[in-house]
């Protein structure tokens, strides 16, 4: 499944560009995410962790820079892993393009994602409203970690939002709600007389 989001840093293009190339640091923006092993040539072990309802699922994998360019700033990510506990598997090709805005720079992501197992039994819907938090989380932690760098700080000493379950759930199914919300209760508006 594809799934598209876009979000924007208060920074300019090439300071964000400049952060995206330590794709530690940009791991460590990712919430549940942990790079664990640099295995050299563009190529990291790592795992993510998330909870999708009732189940958690920790997925240990490898992530690959298949693509980097540096004119179009844009890099490609290839990531494929197994649960665990051997509930699933996912895989998925990651693409992030950085556009100069007035305000700074939107970065635009596709995740091409493929699941099975536990987390393929939720639907499209909801794992594009956990995918969207994510990427609101990842914004947040991107913007910190590059003002503390520009203030001299230690990017690490930022602490990274956590992926909590619990919150990261809540906030999916409040966007489920105002998604049904929109679809089924606006059509029947009133109409003004």
């Amino acid at each position: 499944m594809l799934i598209k989001n876009s979000f924007e840093v208060q920074q300019p293009l090439d300071k964000v560009w400049a952060f995206f190339d330590d794709v530690p640091r940009v791991a460590a923006c990712l919430p549940g995410a942990e790079l664990t092993e640099d295995l050299g040539n563009d190529k990291y072990l790592g795992r993510v962790g998330i909870r999708m309802g009732p189940v958690k699922l920790s997925f240990t994998g490898t992530a690959d820079i298949v693509d980097r360019d540096d004119v179009a700033h844009r890099i490609v990510v290839d990531a494929k892993g197994a649960d665990e506990k051997g509930r699933g598997q996912a895989s998925m090709a990651v693409t992030a393009a950085l556009v100069s805005t007035p305000g700074g720079t939107r970065v635009d992501v596709a995740q091409n994602l493929q699941l099975s197992g536990a987390a393929a039994q939720y639907g499209r819907g909801m794992i594009s409203d956990v995918s969207a938090v994510l990427m609101r989380d990842f914004a947040v932690n991107l913007q910190n970690r590059i003002a503390a760098v520009e203030r001299g700080e230690s990017a690490e000493g930022v602490a990274a939002a956590p992926a909590g379950g619990f919150t990261i759930a809540l906030r999916a199914a409040r966007m489920a709600l105002a998604r049904v919300f929109r679809r089924f209760l606006l059509p029947y508006r009133p109409v003004p007389r």
